[in-house]
């Protein structure tokens, strides 16, 4: 994670977690991250239903030129990266796993911005895969920021993250080769001259 407000949001997710593989919804306070919320959102996803903004801060709104709660989250991407963010969405609830990942928002005008995408499970009504919590912010602000909007999203670089993922990557019960019985390097035999 390159972005400030990602590490922030994925360090305190991370203390509200406790031993369980997320915190749940209702454990997340707004007052604990108000400096990032301006560059956080909230998306809910229904059985089989596309993920939709429930809440986007200011800086994120601001990026599209929009308030853009309450918009399918697919729609900001461009249309061949769909699948792709619905898979990473997918798997994030499914194995309790974050997403971050490079985006490349395009404006109308030809222009770019390079962004970090941070996307953290919830549990919401004892059911992981429903909430997710996530930031959306430049890695640099343009001056056109509010004035020109971001239409489309692509998708750059991507890799999970979070507790499920680093117990998995540590392996478990190294054991030491067996111990070979030494023999010592200098033996001294008896003999020789009385």
């Amino acid at each position: 994670m390159k972005h400030r407000a990602s590490r922030e949001l994925y360090n305190y997710w991370n203390s509200r977690r406790g031993a369980r593989v997320a915190p749940d919804r209702d454990a997340i306070e707004p007052g604990a991250i108000r400096d990032i919320l301006g560059d956080s959102f909230v998306l809910a996803q229904e059985r089989a239903q596309e993920a939709v903004l429930r809440l986007a801060g200011t800086r994120v709104c601001a990026l599209f030129g929009r308030e853009i709660k309450g918009t399918t989250f697919l729609t900001l991407w461009a249309a061949a990266d769909r699948t792709d963010v619905r898979r990473l969405i997918d798997q994030s609830g499914s194995d309790a796993s974050g997403i971050v990942a490079g985006a490349v928002g395009h404006v109308g005008s030809g222009e770019t911005i390079n962004l970090e995408w941070l996307l953290l499970p919830l549990w919401h009504n004892r059911k992981l895969g429903t909430r997710y919590i996530g930031i959306l912010a430049p890695h640099s602000v343009p001056d056109w920021i509010g004035t020109r909007p971001v239409t489309e999203l692509t998708l750059a670089a991507w890799r999970r993250i979070g507790p499920a993922i680093e117990e998995a990557a540590v392996p478990r019960n190294i054991g030491l080769p067996p111990e070979q019985p030494s023999r010592p390097a200098f033996v001294v035999h008896q003999g020789g001259r009385t």
